[in-house]
């Protein structure tokens, strides 16, 4: 029988899937820059997985199932690392917006906006990457002295009621982050 993963090796893999995706919006700010024209359909994939996935799905089982288990184990929300990854959460909002801005703008002919996404897709690129490497090795090294299985247990049933298709859910946006690596990464 297979193991389950723990909430906190689930948030691992899902990292693994979001790496993959921001390979390929690597790709796609690269060949921007080599003046490459690419079809307003494939910044609204890649957008549609980023909200869907990254944002709507793991970052909200971060914000409202790890952050607060964390909370009760006396690990502050709005200062320290909580306060910064989460204030890193509203930025990659931020910056998932501009670039909407900015595609719309290149779908309708606005020359200046291929390097204005490059750039934006650039520093959301860094700025996930960084943030994947906090909660990597700093937030999660934490969660695992921190939280007992009590307390992992409850993560885990927040996950599951948070997001009760997720297995399901996995393979699906695995086979997107493949497809978009295997069409933009360079």
């Amino acid at each position: 029988m297979q193991r389950i993963p723990t909430p906190i090796e689930q948030l691992i893999i899902e990292h693994g899937i979001i790496e993959r995706v921001l390979h390929a919006l690597s790709g796609m700010s690269q060949r921007l820059d080599r003046g490459e024209h690419i079809q307003p359909s494939a910044f609204y994939r890649i957008f549609d997985f980023l909200v869907d996935f990254a944002d709507r799905r793991h970052h909200r089982k971060e914000e409202r199932c790890l952050f607060p288990a964390l909370g009760l184990q006396g690990v502050p929300r709005d200062t320290g690392p909580l306060g910064m990854l989460l204030q890193e959460h509203c930025t990659g909002r931020a910056l998932i917006a501009q670039m909407k801005r900015a595609a719309s703008a290149l779908g309708n002919g606005d020359p200046a906006a291929a390097a204005q996404f490059a750039e934006l897709a650039r520093t959301y690129v860094e700025l996930l990457r960084e943030h994947i490497q906090k909660e990597n090795n700093v937030l999660f090294r934490l969660a695992g002295k921190l939280l007992d299985e009590r307390s992992l247990q409850s993560v885990q049933d927040d996950f599951d009621e948070a997001e009760p298709d997720l297995a399901a859910a996995h393979v699906r946006y695995q086979h997107e982050a493949e497809e978009l690596e295997r069409a933009w990464a360079l």
